[in-house]
């Protein structure tokens, strides 16, 4: 079973940046590719991007592109999510998940790994 923890995230002023960290039970067959999703309230479960655990090959919604970052530090098992720029409306409850190479974080069904999600508030 794999098993999927989220820290990292607080409150911040427009303009400024987080950092959040995905630790990843085990490098599995079910963890080939990482993704962090955000949500917030009244609205549908976004996917940020994804990165393949291996490879390092990373991928990002055009939302995020150029302001988020996603790397992975596999000593640590850790993927993150480097958040710069920040803007109001990147307020969301933000989640990794895990899956399987052919998982695509346009399609939150195709996870089915998820953790428990840490907030992330921007301020205007």
């Amino acid at each position: 079973q794999v098993q999927l923890v989220e820290s990292g995230g607080g409150s911040v002023q427009a303009g400024g940046s987080l950092r959040l960290s995905c630790v990843v039970s085990a490098y599995t067959s079910s963890t080939k590719c990482i993704s962090w999703f955000r949500q917030a309230p009244g609205k549908e479960r976004e996917g940020v991007g994804q990165i393949y655990t291996v490879g390092g090959d990373a991928f990002y919604a055009d939302s995020v592109k150029g302001r988020f970052t996603i790397s992975q530090d596999k000593a640590k098992n850790t993927v993150y999510l480097q958040m710069n720029s920040l803007k109001p409306e990147d307020t969301a409850m933000y989640y990794c998940a895990a899956g399987s190479y052919s998982s695509d974080y346009r399609q939150a069904s195709s996870f089915p790994y998820w953790g428990q999600g840490t907030q992330v508030t921007v301020s205007s």
